[in-house]
Parts: C-alpha cells; sequence; structure tokens
C-alpha cells in the first residue's frame, strides 16, 4: 500500500516439503522460500527430535566429531536431487496454470480458491484476510525489483585496516595496528578474518599476527567470525554480538585505562555474545547482556556477569562468570562446562537444571577444577587488569568455596578439562 513491495523480498519458511507449497506460497506472496526439515531428511536425518541432547543418531545435529564419522551417510548430492524435483514439479504447476515463471504467480490470490471445509471446525475458518489483496492497485509491482539497497555503513574502518593489514598477508609478518572506533564502525574484524579465511584456511594464522588496538565504543558485531590469528583488544565497551561465529583468535575488552568506575558493576559488552562460536577466548572486563554464549560449540570466555538465558544450547567450550547471572542460565546446555561466581547464594535458583547439574569445586577431588579455574583468571587479570578479578584472587579460597561448576548431566567430571585442552 506504500509501495515498497519492489523494494523488499519476501520470505516464507515452516513446513515447506514439496513443490506445490512453493507454488501455494508464491501465489501468496512469497518469493524466497526456506527449507529446512527436508533437506536434512535427505542427508539422512531420521527427525528423532533429539537435536538439542548432541547425540544425534545420524551424525547430522551434533557437534561430536564421533557421532559424524560413524554414522554420517549424507553427501551433497542428495540435497541438489531434492531440490532437482522440487523445481520439477513447482515447473509442472506452473505449466498447469499456463505460466513460465515463478514471478508470474506472485501475489496472484486470484488463483486460489477457498473451499467450504469437510468438518466443523474447518468451515469456522475465516481465510478471506489471507487470500485478500488488500485493496492494492493490481498494476502495482508483486515481487522485488531492487537487486540491492545501498547499504549506510560505508565499511571505512573496515576497509582502512584490510588496507593497513595487507602485507601482513602476504608475509605473514606480525604487526599491530591502533584506531579510534565509534559504535558506527560495525562487524569490525570481520572483513580481515574473512581475507585470513579465504586464503589460509580454517586453520588461519599463527597467534597474534595481527593485534588490533581499538579505543572506543565498538558497534555491533565486533570480532565476528574471528579467525585464527587474529587478536583483538578494545580499550572502552561494545554493542552486541561480540564475537559471533568466533573461530580463533582473541578478544580482550576492558573499561578506559583511567576509569574510575567498579568494572564488575558497570556493562561492557551487550546481548547474544559468543553466539554460535567454535573457538578462540574472549576476557571482558565488565558485564554482559542477556543469552551470552548461546550455542557456544568450542570458545572459552570470562565475564564478570551476565543476564538471562546464559549459557543456553552451549555444545562446547568454556564461559567463567565472576559474578551474578540472570534466569534460565544452561537451558540446553548439552556441552562443555561453565564456573559462576556465586557469592550471594542465588544461582541454585536461577539456573536451568533439566539437563546440567552444579558441583561445588572445594572437595580435594575436585582440586584440577580450582588449578584449572585460578590459572584462567590469573591470565585474565593479566589481560584486562580487572581490579575485581585481583580482588577474587587474593582471597582465593573464599572465593573458590563460592565457585559452582556448571555441566551437562550426562557429561562426567573426570572428561570435562581433558576435553577442554
Amino acid at each position: 500500500a506504500n509501495g515498497l513491495r519492489d523494494k523488499v523480498v519476501l520470505q516464507t519458511d515452516g513446513g515447506l516439503k514439496t513443490g506445490l507449497v512453493v507454488v501455494k506460497a508464491a501465489i501468496l506472496g512469497a518469493e524466497s522460500f526456506g527449507f529446512g526439515t527436508g533437506p536434512m531428511v535427505a542427508l539422512g536425518c531420521k527427525y528423532l527430535r533429539i537435536c538439542h541432547l548432541n547425540n544425534c543418531a545420524t551424525g547430522i545435529a551434533t557437534q561430536d566429531g564421533r557421532l559424524r564419522k560413524a554414522h554420517f551417510q549424507g553427501l551433497p548430492e542428495m540435497v541438489m536431487n531434492y531440490f532437482r524435483f522440487i523445481a520439477e514439479e513447482v515447473r509442472e504447476w506452473l505449466a498447469f496454470l499456463g505460466v513460465r515463471s515463478l514471478d508470474a504467480i506472485i501475489g496472484r490470490t486470484d488463483l486460489l480458491v477457498l473451499l467450504p471445509g469437510l468438518t466443523h471446525r474447518q468451515r469456522a475458518l475465516r481465510l478471506e484476510d489471507i487470500v485478500s489483496d488488500a485493496g492494492v492497485d493490481a498494476r502495482l509491482p508483486q515481487h522485488c525489483l531492487t537487486e540491492r539497497n545501498a547499504p549506510c555503513d560505508k565499511g571505512e574502518l573496515a576497509e582502512r585496516i584490510i588496507k593497513d593489514a595487507f602485507h601482513v598477508l602476504a608475509t605473514k609478518d606480525p604487526v599491530v595496528l591502533s584506531y579510534p572506533i565509534r559504535n558506527i564502525d560495525r562487524s569490525t574484524g570481520a572483513r580481515l578474518s574473512g581475507e585470513i579465511a579465504r586464503r589460509f584456511g580454517a586453520a588461519g594464522l599463527a597467534p597474534a599476527t595481527v593485534t588490533l588496538r581499538l579505543k572506543g565504543s565498538a558497534g555491533q558485531s565486533l570480532g565476528a567470525f574471528n579467525a585464527p590469528g587474529l587478536h583483538i583488544e578494545l580499550e572502552g565497551d561494545a554493542n552486541d554480538y561480540v564475537g559471533k561465529g568466533m573461530a580463533g583468535g582473541r578478544i580482550v575488552i576492558y573499561p578506559p585505562r583511567d576509569s574510575q568506575f567498579a568494572s564488575n558493576e558497570a556493562a561492557i559488552i551487550g546481548n547474544t555474545c559468543l553466539y554460535g562460536a567454535t573457538g578462540g577466548r574472549l576476557y571482558a572486563a565488565g558485564l554482559a547482556g542477556e543469552r551470552f554464549a548461546v550455542r557456544n560449540g568450542g570458545a572459552f570466555a570470562v565475564v564478570e556477569g551476565i543476564g538471562d538465558h546464559g549459557c543456553e544450547y552451549m555444545t562446547g567450550g568454556c564461559v567463567i562468570v565472576l559474578g551474578e547471572t540472570g534466569l534460565n542460565f544452561g537451558a540446553g546446555m548439552t556441552g562443555g562446562f561453565a564456573f559462576v561466581y556465586d557469592k550471594l547464594g542465588t544461582f541454585v535458583d536461577r539456573y536451568n537444571n533439566e539437563l546440567i547439574d552444579i558441583h561445588r569445586i572445594v572437595a580435594e577431588p575436585m582440586e584440577a577444577y580450582q588449578v584449572f579455574l585460578r590459572e584462567r583468571m590469573l591470565e585474565y587479570v593479566e589481560l584486562t587488569q580487572s581490579a575485581y578479578a585481583r580482588q577474587l584472587l587474593a582471597d582465593w579460597s573464599q572465593a573458590a568455596s563460592q565457585m559452582w561448576l556448571v555441566k551437562p548431566k550426562a557429561a562426567r567430571l573426570d572428561a570435562l578439562l581433558v576435553e577442554s585442552n
């Protein structure tokens, strides 16, 4: 109605499995179609609905290499063949409707006929609004005609970093680059990580080959998809999605050195940090927002407090929280482990106990965990200069007595540290 249809792509998903469904969705206005279950079944998925347990019987929905090696039989050709059949069925229906392309039926709700329904509940449905054209002139575009919208973010800092680090990508000589950063500078480091991955693959570069020293407030997705060999050090704070998809390297964030506030009482990074990370390390001297380390599959992190839903669906890695957590900690967590400092004794009411359990680390059999935790905190203090963490280390016996080890119920205590190394 506002003349914007030709400037956006409308996608639908959810239960799409056949060409007929694609045609119906196009008639209702869609031009992009998201398939999930169908391709998974084509690869061998048996639809057991245990994806969140990390023990997929067909080796698909798991990060356990042993399960993938033993059970995964999928090939790209299986998915390709599935979509060839989808496309062929779409062609047949288009021919039946007498049109040459899918674009020709997008928004053509006049091609649909409402059936009266066979049951009382079906007859009670009112579908007129769904098949209505909403009074929009049929002569207006019904699908996207704009190839792309010019981004507001010109990526100027990213381009500058690429230019300054270009010689490193050829010589692999270590370099330290310093820049001011503002919250309009988004995904800083991602462009460079992409170049590293393109040239050197998943292994990336040697540790600290490229070090970015930033000062200011970073925009969203600082260090997204961070590659091995790239270290980012930020004096200031950052928005949401720090370390999203992080694969390696290191991100260190600390308040301005001349700040007077207590780091453990102030937010320093936003929501959904380390989302889907598979490796690397994040050290943040302050509080994080909600959904910290959701779907973390291998990254190591230290932070001084988090919001709700921390470590949700976590499948690997280790998270150390040196302060309070929000509610629902560890929901769906099937791998990795965490430490939580619980000075106020509230954590027992804040974690989700469906798949995880918690243990104190002061007993003699848990000494290895105390050693592991203390070493990681010493490294954290060295990198961030956190006065708060230094204070915890100064009275280590007291701090250790108030720590919880959080692990999946299915994981063995004696195997956690082995898997983390």
